[in-house]
């Protein structure tokens, strides 16, 4: 048993993470700003921005799991700052005087995704000044410090979960859905682009073998995903088909997607909406360019392989809204 900090418990996938470490009999504290739900935990009840409060979840702990992350498609630069750059090196920097010897970075495919296609790639390195949005750019920036810190009794070890779905994600495939309904979800060029994406139960199994392993493999950067790269058209029109949503059939050339994404993100900095925006330029991209990789690597250091996959995860997210319809 260790004692393991979870940040960003309070999100969907962080959320997961906890319970799955509490199942397993970790003494589990949580940081993050809003109640995170889950049972078993202790809780601090703060942002990931205020070092007295970071220095306080951190004492005592053998380990950390970072998810806390401000994540969009749109916002104001500074704020993807403070809370994914600044509050990572607070953390990062509080854990270690802690004698915490264990950090665990949720990273994201995106640090290094320059907006060319990825096909059979292994995890390249972050890159800030290439990624593609806020998000990106300072989740790449953010991973370089966490990994810069990696030392002798600090063993730090980064870990991307490539397009996280499953039954209750309240982001990518409820969106999705929602979109669908209404006509307003395209389809981003012929849609025949071929894409990785991680069942959420594998993400989490990811995370904790990680956890396990990163004494062993501090330094590094691992991918995860279902390994099963799927058209993306046909990956929207299974989240659709599971809610008994009629798939998006309507195509938009992928360059219009860019310009018109670069257009939205012009008017969202003058007067943000109060959801994400329908189109950026790196949200066309995704759509439009084939991401997927090679996992050989993490599945041997991390003695790791996705068990749910793309199919039985389709069935289990069918078999969520039937008994939860509406």
């Amino acid at each position: 048993m260790s004692r393991v900090l979870v940040t960003g418990a309070s999100g969907w996938l962080g959320a997961a993470v906890t319970r799955d470490l509490v199942s397993a009999g970790h003494a589990v504290r949580t940081l993050q700003r809003r109640p995170s739900g889950v049972d078993g935990v202790e809780e601090v009840l703060a942002s990931i921005t205020r070092p007295d409060a970071v220095e306080h979840a951190v004492t005592g702990m053998d380990a950390v799991v970072h998810l806390a992350a401000k994540v969009s498609f749109a916002g104001a630069e500074a704020d993807f700052v403070a809370v994914n750059i600044e509050g990572t090196r607070t953390l990062v920097r509080a854990a270690k005087r802690a004698g915490v010897r264990r950090f665990v970075f949720v990273s994201s495919p995106s640090v290094a995704h320059t907006g060319e296609a990825i096909m059979g790639a292994d995890a390249q390195p972050a890159q800030p000044e290439r990624a593609r949005g806020p998000y990106a750019r300072t989740k790449a920036a953010a991973e370089i410090a966490a990994l810069g810190a990696d030392a002798p009794g600090f063993a730090v070890v980064a870990v991307r979960p490539h397009v996280v779905w499953g039954p209750g994600d309240p982001q990518l495939v409820a969106r999705i859905q929602e979109r669908a309904a209404t006509g307003r979800l395209p389809i981003v060029g012929s849609g025949a682009a071929l894409v990785d994406s991680t069942y959420l139960d594998d993400a989490v199994s990811g995370i904790r073998a990680a956890l396990d392993a990163a004494e062993r493999v501090h330094g590094t950067v691992y991918v995860l995903t279902s390994g099963e790269p799927r058209p993306i058209a046909e990956l929207i029109a299974g989240f659709c088909a599971a809610a008994g949503v009629a798939p998006p059939t309507r195509h938009v050339p992928a360059g219009a997607a860019r310009v018109a994404g670069a257009l939205v993100e012009t008017v969202w900095r003058v007067r943000p909406g109060a959801d994400e925006p329908p189109m950026t330029r790196f949200l066309a991209e995704q759509l439009s360019t084939a991401h997927w990789f090679d996992l050989r690597r993490t599945r041997r250091d991390l003695g790791w392989s996705p068990a749910v996959g793309v199919t039985e995860g389709l069935l289990r997210l069918a078999a969520h809204h039937a008994a939860h319809p509406g």
